[in-house]
């Protein structure tokens, strides 16, 4: 019988899946290994779980920052070669614990659960003051599913996916070879997982049609939903372009994070061009006149906006041929 998760990975890599320069492609899996090995130095381990996934944890402080990142992106950062997450830790004098899957493995391994298993068992969450769960998509799936493991941790998710289970989720479209993977055993269901944390934070645009019936799913008295209208599928990025992605995990880990907290840091995307022209593109084909003048004169108000001051003058002699 063929192994379920083995075929997935060895299938073409999906729409999502981020793509390591050439570059990085040349570094050997052993050169990489070798460089987390020394960043993990005396203080820390890496560990294979299984072949498809990897543990690396490096100790510094009483807070604790745990990722869930692809190998293939964390090739691509760089001449180190490190986790995303560790830049961070580093920097903030934290500790770092990331699980890396290699492709989109959704961290539905058994080896997975035995390393986790063995956290609980070595009660070794309860050695740090905060531990803060963070990953994008697939990431924030493994995030709220695994927080299960450390009671009372904070979970960062930005657009998770609640499960793949076709009986639950068969709506969802855009990972249908991940259907094949088992979501209903251990660590199954992320929202349920989610019952011993503090508090979750659900990052997600709400006109995201996926995205906003995962986070249905989530609905539970623990759990805020920060909606990031207008963002489109791609809000990690978007938030690291704004500059708004250390702020905000830096807040989620210092128990700062809020809804209101959120919508200010938030305003940056009055300057950020994607979604300035994505907010122009729906009131364009909306036929809002009126509303696309408003847009584009308080965007040329503020910064320097070809496109908008383009637009802006087509407005203009249009409404003036029209008086």
């Amino acid at each position: 019988m063929s192994d379920p998760l083995a075929d997935l990975i060895a299938a073409p890599v999906a729409a999502n899946e981020s793509k390591a320069p050439s570059r990085s492609a040349a570094a050997t899996q052993a050169e990489w290994l070798a460089s987390l090995e020394a960043a993990a130095d005396e203080t820390g381990y890496v560990q294979a779980l299984g072949t498809r996934h990897w543990a690396f944890f490096h100790d510094d402080g009483p807070t604790l920052l745990v990722t869930f990142e692809r190998a293939g992106a964390i090739r691509s950062y760089g001449p180190d070669r490190l986790p995303d997450g560790y830049r961070l830790a580093r920097e903030k004098g934290w500790s770092h614990l990331c699980l890396i899957a290699d492709g989109d493995t959704w961290y539905r391994d058994p080896a997975v659960y035995r390393y986790f298993d063995r956290l609980i068992d070595d009660a070794f969450f309860e050695d740090f003051q905060s531990v803060l769960f963070y990953g994008t998509q697939m990431g924030g799936y493994a995030a709220a599913a695994y927080s299960v493991a450390a009671p009372g941790a904070t979970v960062l998710a930005v657009q998770p996916v609640a499960t793949l289970d076709p009986s639950i989720a068969g709506w969802d479209d855009r990972y249908r070879r991940a259907r094949r993977l088992n979501f209903t055993d251990r660590f199954g269901f992320a929202p349920e997982m989610t019952e011993g944390a503090g508090q979750v934070f659900i990052i997600h645009d709400p006109a995201e049609r996926e995205d906003a019936m995962h986070a249905a799913l989530f609905h539970r008295p623990w759990v805020t939903a920060l909606r990031a209208r207008r963002m489109g599928s791609s809000i990690e990025a978007g938030l690291r372009k704004m500059n708004l992605f250390d702020r905000l995990l830096t807040e989620a880990a210092t128990d700062t994070l809020t809804r209101l907290s959120f919508a200010r840091a938030f305003r940056e995307r009055r300057n950020y061009g994607p979604y300035l022209r994505r907010l122009l593109a729906i009131q364009t084909e909306a036929g809002r006149t009126a509303r696309e003048l408003m847009i584009c004169r308080s965007v040329v108000g503020r910064v320097r906006a070809p496109t908008f001051r383009k637009r802006l003058n087509e407005l203009t002699g249009e409404v003036k041929g029209q008086g």
